[in-house]
């Protein structure tokens, strides 16, 4: 079987179809039936491979899928969720009990999920930004058992060594589990790298096209497999028919993501060339503060950047509203161009002074490139930004 990924896009995972269908057809079945008890034993015991119940995951359209997800990001085994944040919370549970570790900035959902939540089951957590990195290998000496982070984050685009931080957890007796959204399977490979897990909102460049919510977490067997538990039984398990619409989008996501990385580049240089952009914050730019690392890490450099207005938030804000192509919306990885101001609502829900201690100015507006072409993109923002 090949390994180019635009081959496994396509072809991993794929049920046979007696009537000829190139694609795994949709099960919408809740339940399945067998020929007789002892069949049905040897896949409730794990025997043999087999659809069952659809709530439990064991289900033909959603088994297809979690066969293409693990083989586009080399891992041994993927479970689908019914959204990221259900991913990451089944992860959590399953391998955080000990104590969880998040490194820098994250999606506003996973800082209030370990900031607030998870202590409130009794898990430690710790929250390190990434200038205070050094302070991770006292936490890993008290015991603490999973690293998470995002690796380009959200928004400022920082970069972690995965490397590095696996090879420091490791020594210690820690997992790793690094967020991928931002950079897609296509630029960037975290289980190569050294993580244990890796995790996807595939709401985002995994679905593509804005019509699907879902999650995703691959890794070795071993590891993943007692995840699979606890998303039986807190229902987080994916609806075949998203399974079939995310199935369907993974198929393009290599030629989406070449292109979004191409015009996001062009959109990058266009805007550190404005009078009206105090900064540009993009993996890609050779001034950027982690290019070096990202040159080493990533195949290419991702369809998000992040601007930094002249005048402050209001003037940010006032750009925002006069984009025409670039929707006022606050998700990414779609076809088409998104614009949202952090402050306003990914990291809303932080203190205006957490905020700063983070980096995450009000004058910040976060784009996410689609398909567009270039020259259009670059003149409805020179045209915002006035």
């Amino acid at each position: 079987m090949t390994t180019h990924l635009a081959t496994l896009c396509v072809h991993a995972g794929e049920l046979a179809d007696p009537h000829g269908s190139p694609h795994t057809p949709l099960y919408t079945s809740t339940t399945f039936k067998f020929s007789s008890t002892a069949a049905i034993l040897d896949v409730v015991e794990g025997r043999r491979a087999g659809a069952l119940y659809t709530r439990y995951g064991l289900n033909p359209t959603i088994q297809a899928l979690e066969e293409k997800l693990a083989a586009i990001e080399g891992a041994e085994a993927a479970l689908a969720f019914c959204s990221g944040m259900a991913a990451e919370s089944a992860l959590f549970l399953t391998h955080g009990r000990q104590g969880v570790v998040c490194l820098g900035d994250a999606y506003g959902g996973t800082l209030e999920l370990v900031a607030s939540q998870l202590p409130q089951l009794g898990i430690p957590t710790h929250l390190l930004l990434g200038s205070e990195l050094d302070r991770l290998p006292g936490l890993l000496q008290r015991g603490v058992g999973l690293v998470f982070f995002e690796t380009p984050t959200n928004p400022a685009l920082e970069q972690f060594d995965i490397a590095a931080i696996s090879e420091l957890a490791h020594a210690h007796g820690a997992l790793v589990a690094v967020d991928n959204t931002f950079a897609s399977p296509v630029n960037q490979n975290p289980l190569a790298l050294g993580a244990d897990f890796v995790v996807h909102s595939a709401t985002k460049y995994l679905g593509g096209h804005s019509d699907l919510t879902a999650g995703a977490l691959m890794g070795r067997k071993e590891l993943v497999m007692p995840v699979w538990n606890w998303r039986k039984n807190l229902g987080q398990t994916i609806a075949p028919e998203i399974a079939a619409l995310l199935a369907r989008s993974l198929r393009t996501l290599p030629l989406r993501v070449e292109r979004q990385n191409a015009t996001a580049m062009k959109v990058a240089l266009a805007m550190q060339a404005h009078p009206q952009v105090e900064r540009v914050l993009y993996p890609g730019l050779p001034d950027f503060a982690g290019h070096a690392l990202a040159q080493r890490q990533m195949k290419g450099y991702g369809g998000m950047l992040t601007i930094e207005v002249k005048g402050g938030g209001e003037a940010a804000t006032r750009s925002a509203d006069k984009l025409k192509l670039f929707a006022l919306a606050p998700s990414l990885g779609g076809v088409e161009s998104l614009v949202t101001q952090p402050s306003t609502t990914t990291h809303h829900g932080l203190t205006p002074e957490e905020r700063t201690r983070r980096g995450i100015s009000d004058a910040m507006l976060r784009l996410s490139v689609g398909l567009e072409e270039a020259d259009d993109l670059i003149a409805d923002l020179a045209q915002a930004l006035g």
